[in-house]
């Protein structure tokens, strides 16, 4: 007993600020993989990779000489695999740390800047009001740290001011690029008939059409804010970071928009 107060006093004596530091990187490094695993379709390999890990253990400790060998293997391959599998998922998130590490210095807007994007979160909701109302399917994807460029190339280049009338135009259902999605970049509508990667999720409500789930897709692999209306209910919705919020209505899509754009709010005319 007194060989163990020993050793642990002389571990306490040799623990030292970059012990506390690299103890507290460990720590933040496994809450943002148990974070990605948790919010994505990986949760439901987590149990059997831990399985495989745990009954390995066992085998080295049994001396199970071939029952080691086999399950070392299948871990050593399963991590590329594993890699390969979730190569969207794991560059996703990539992207959102890597936006997210200078998203401090990209908060210096100026006040005329944060009134005029409160003008047009007025204008978007306007007209995705008014094409609720009219039962007109709208998908518009408003961009924010993570770079949409992949989408952009998929659709057709506009970059015009954002206006009621022009996203109305753009949804009408005989134009031409009503099937696709809007992007709203630097304030502006920037491409239009975009096509957007599917969500592979498969807990997703299965009443969901193609347009709802092409929004979840969106919002899984970037932090972008989506807006969806439904042509069949008139329904507008907003997915964020895989998960879709339901029944908006004018004044509370303004304050979300508000919300998460940190614009200054605008007064309706």
């Amino acid at each position: 007993m007194e060989k163990l107060f020993n050793n642990i006093k002389y571990l306490f004596q040799e623990f030292g600020f970059i012990d506390v530091l690299d103890i507290l990187l460990v720590s933040v490094i496994i809450f943002y993989i148990v974070k990605f695993i948790r919010e994505r379709r990986a949760s439901k390999l987590a149990i059997g990779v831990v399985i495989v890990i745990g009954v390995l253990i066992v085998s080295e400790i049994l001396e199970m000489r071939a029952m080691s060998f086999l399950l070392s293997n299948v871990v050593q391959v399963g991590l590329i695999a594993l890699v390969i599998l979730f190569q969207p998922e794991l560059r996703a998130a990539l992207e959102k740390v890597g936006s997210s590490s200078f998203k401090t210095f990209k908060n210096t807007i100026s006040k005329d800047k944060e009134h005029a994007k409160g003008d047009n979160i007025a204008n978007i909701c306007q007209a995705v009001s008014e094409l609720a109302r009219e039962y007109t399917g709208a998908l518009i994807i408003i961009e924010r740290n993570t770079p949409l460029g992949d989408i952009i190339k998929t659709g057709t280049v506009i970059n015009a001011d954002i206006c009621v009338e022009m996203l109305k135009n753009i949804f009408f259902n005989k134009a031409p690029m009503h099937d696709g999605a809007v992007v709203i970049h630097n304030n502006r509508i920037y491409a239009a008939g975009c096509f957007l990667p599917m969500s592979k999720n498969d807990d997703i409500i299965k009443d969901l059409g193609t347009r709802h789930r092409s929004a979840i897709g969106m919002s899984e692999e970037s932090d972008a804010v989506v807006i969806v209306v439904s042509e069949e209910t008139g329904t507008i919705s907003i997915a964020l970071n895989g998960e879709l919020r339901r029944n908006y209505d004018y004044n509370s899509l303004k304050h979300e928009l508000t919300s998460l754009l940190g614009a200054a709010d605008s007064e309706d005319n």
